[in-house]
């Protein structure tokens, strides 16, 4: 069963995911921000990190990033970055940060799924 992080700190943006998600036989943890996130990445070691770029708090998405790629039992974890930031220059501080992917909200059902099936194989 593959293993998925989910970190945003909006609760019906993580519910509209679950929702998403919850057929495709996947297991969810949950993190509400960037911190809590790091601290489940280490302790839970997720198959894939779908990560919010904006959050509140000392850390924030590109940072928790750059800590998982940093990590050396983490480094290997694909992580998508959501963002409501459209512009070039986000896409590529996410992706340079380590991201494999970054999704734009508001993103459809379908395009989490495809990307999904993508990055983790089933």
């Amino acid at each position: 069963m593959t293993r998925i992080l989910l970190v945003e700190d909006h609760a019906d943006i993580r519910r509209l995911i679950r929702m998403t998600l919850e057929f495709e036989g996947v297991d969810i943890t949950e993190a509400a921000d960037a911190q809590q996130g790091w601290d489940l990445a280490r302790s839970e070691r997720p198959d894939l990190v779908l990560l919010d770029l904006m959050m509140p708090g000392e850390m924030n998405g590109l940072d928790l990033c750059r800590a998982i790629k940093a990590h050396p039992q983490l480094q290997k974890v694909p992580v998508i970055m959501l963002s409501a930031c459209d512009a070039a220059g986000d896409r590529e501080r996410g992706l340079a940060a380590g991201a494999c992917n970054y999704l734009v909200k508001p993103f459809s059902p379908m395009q989490l799924l495809d990307l999904l099936h993508e990055v983790v194989p089933a």
